[in-house]
C-alpha cells in the first residue's frame, strides 16, 4: 500500500502521521504526506518534532505541496479533515475513490483530526496521541 496523509500545511498532522507509521516498521506500507495548503521547503514545526522526539521517533521533514504526482503514486490517500477531503475531491476529482479521512476510514466517523498549529505543546502531544491510536488501527485493518 501507497499511503498519503495529507493536512492543510504539511507541518504538524500530516508529518507527524508520516513518521508514526514508518516507525511502525509496517513493511507492507510506502509512506509520504503532504499538505492542501502547503508553501514547500518548510521544517515540520518545533512542537512536532519535539513531540516526536519524546516518543523517540527521528523524522528528518520538508512540506511539500499536494501534487498530481502524489495523487498518482498513492493507493490510499488519508487526510485529517472533512475539508482536506473535499479540497482534494474539488482539485484532483480521480482521487475520491481512494480518499477518505483517517477517521472514517479506520472507525467510520465523520470527524476530524483536530489541528494543533499555534497550541501549546500539551495540545500537540493529544494530537500525537490520537494519531498513535488512529495508525494503530489503521495497520490491524489494512
Amino acid at each position: 500500500m501507497k499511503i498519503l496523509f495529507v493536512c492543510t500545511g504539511n507541518t504538524c498532522r500530516s508529518p507527524m502521521a508520516e513518521a508514526l507509521l514508518k516507525n511502525k516498521n509496517a513493511s507492507k506500507f510506502e509512506v509520504k504526506s503532504a499538505g492542501v495548503f502547503a508553501k514547500n521547503g518548510q521544517p515540520a514545526t518545533n512542537y512536532t518534532k519535539e513531540v516526536l522526539k519524546e516518543n523517540d521517533i527521528i523524522h528528518e521533514h520538508v512540506s511539500r505541496l499536494l501534487s498530481l504526482e502524489d495523487i498518482e503514486w498513492a493507493t490510499h490517500i488519508f487526510t485529517m479533515t472533512t475539508g482536506h477531503k473535499t479540497t482534494i475531491g474539488n482539485v484532483f476529482p480521480q482521487a475520491l475513490d481512494k480518499t477518505f479521512t483517517l477517521k472514517e476510514f479506520v472507525h467510520d466517523l465523520d470527524e476530524d483530526v483536530v489541528d494543533p498549529f499555534g497550541g501549546t505543546v500539551e495540545v500537540y502531544r493529544k494530537t500525537y496521541r490520537e494519531l498513535d491510536e488512529l495508525i494503530c488501527k489503521l495497520i490491524e485493518k489494512t
